[in-house]
């Protein structure tokens, strides 16, 4: 067994400005975007590495099994880089999707644990779903990887290989730096992703209490996008007919970003809003670049102190990702 190790990042910041610089930090995410589809290429190798090998005598075909919270598009993109690493280690795969319930996601576990797989990574959208997961791999002597769990799994002692896990905070304290030093005295309202995900409760309260830190602004109202743009886009609705006083619009995710513009210029309003968003997409992007979305971070992977990638993995990490790697760890 090796590790566990963690792999952090705060992410991408972009945001509107004029320049060369400007277009540069667009190209930037914009590569970032296509580097979250092949965020789990190092935790699953980590697997590989782990996994025991059947030696000469008798090849085994590996099996590995995947987790998915729900049906958002940052998790597809996510299955989307397990999927295309275990392809490039020939490595086959099940993907099972937890619609965010509880008793299905528990269901999910036992499921890929009764299929034998030989490895399995979990994004779970509850802190306990993650931990569940290590007690039962445990007992199966089965390998697991977790996925934005917080590091829950990593302090509850139980024997993972690999967490990945986003400095929520670090981005909950920048979103109110940046509003601070841009737009003094302007009131917002956030649309978040699913409530009671420890992440979503993580970067709002960093941004709650950095804001009453600096005093130059105030968070008047709190809604739950469920990370569902249709759903979004209702709580946007009911915030700009409610009354409620707020000059900047803050979406915790780019798809519902993209769905909340749309609803806002089609009510001739957008002028009278900030934008900004949360979770890197390809939609937002234009979005950017158009000026109709002000602010954004993209949580694409960046390999962090904790962890210094060996030789094997960065010759075999896409191209794509590769320099994100060495700029942090292997100068």
């Amino acid at each position: 067994m090796i590790g566990p190790f963690a792999v952090t990042s705060l992410g991408s910041v972009r945001h509107r400005e004029a320049g060369s610089c400007a277009q540069q930090r667009r190209v930037h995410t914009n590569l970032e975007a296509s580097a979250l589809k092949r965020i789990l290429l190092i935790p699953l190798l980590a697997l590989f590495a782990v996994t025991p090998s059947p030696g000469h005598a008798a090849k085994k075909e590996l099996t590995f099994g995947y987790i998915t919270p729900g049906p958002d598009t940052w998790y597809k993109r996510d299955v989307d880089g397990f999927v295309l690493a275990a392809q490039m280690l020939s490595i086959k795969t099940v993907v099972l999707n937890s619609d965010y319930d509880v008793q299905k996601e528990v269901s999910n576990i036992e499921s890929l644990i009764t299929q034998g797989v030989d490895g399995m990574a979990i994004f779970s959208f509850n802190q306990q779903g993650a931990i569940t997961a290590a007690k039962k791999c445990k007992e199966a002597g089965i390998p697991l990887v977790t996925v934005d769990n917080c590091g829950q799994a990593l302090k509850s002692g139980n024997d993972i290989v690999a967490a990945i896990d986003f400095d929520w905070t670090a981005m909950g304290k920048n979103y109110a730096d940046y509003i601070a030093k841009e737009y003094p005295g302007k009131k917002v309202a956030l649309i978040t992703g699913l409530l009671e995900h420890l992440p979503v409760q993580m970067i709002t309260g960093a941004m709650k209490q950095r804001m009453q830190e600096l005093g130059k602004n105030e968070i008047v109202a709190i809604r739950d996008g469920k990370y569902n743009p249709p759903v979004a886009v209702n709580q946007a609705q009911d915030l700009v007919q409610s009354g409620v006083k707020f000059d900047i619009l803050w979406i915790m995710n780019e798809d519902m970003a993209a769905a909340v513009i749309r609803y806002l210029k089609n009510q001739g309003v957008l002028d009278q809003y900030i934008v900004i968003a949360q979770n890197g997409s390809p939609v937002g992007i234009p979005l950017v670049q158009n000026g109709e979305l002000n602010y954004t971070i993209s949580s694409a992977l960046r390999a962090g102190k904790e962890w210094s990638p060996c030789s094997v993995c960065i010759s075999m990490c896409p191209a794509i990702l590769r320099p994100t790697i060495n700029r942090s760890c292997c100068r």
